[in-house]
Order: structure tokens, then sequence, then C-alpha cells
């Protein structure tokens, strides 16, 4: 599974990171997965966000304009 979190680097971006990488911790390593960060601009706009932070997971957007809760992101890890 491939997550991205998408944003311009502020503290709401930095602080979805970090819930991402949280509820990845707490599902121990049950799901294969990379994380990374799309910060620039014109990418953002590429992959058709409006609002941030948001967080994509195989390039659909699963979030977006809002800090997601940890236990609401294991839940779409879960499912996706």
């Amino acid at each position: 599974m491939k997550i991205e979190v998408i944003g311009p680097g502020c503290p709401r971006c930095k602080k979805t990171e970090m819930r991402v990488n949280q509820a990845l911790e707490e599902l121990d390593g049950s799901i294969d997965s990379t994380v990374s960060k799309v910060e620039k601009q014109m990418e953002i706009i590429d992959r058709g966000v409006m609002h941030t932070p948001a967080v994509s997971v195989d390039g659909e957007i699963v979030t977006e304009g809002e800090i997601p809760k940890v236990e609401d992101l294991v839940e779409i890890f879960q499912t996706a």
C-alpha cells in the first residue's frame, strides 16, 4: 500500500504525518506500506487536492482538509 501525506509541510501536515505513522504502528506491521510526503504545490494540484492536509492511499484521496484521527486512519488502512 502506498500512503501519501499531501500538504506544503505546515504544522497541520506534520501532525497528519505523525498520525499516519501512529496508525501504522497500531497495526503492528500487518500492512505492507510505504509512506511519502507530497509537498510541492504543482504535485498537490496534480493530485486534485483543494484543501490540505490530505492523505492518499494507492492514489485515492481518503481524507482532505482536516487532521484525521488515528482510529479513523487505522480503519481506512485496514479496509484499503
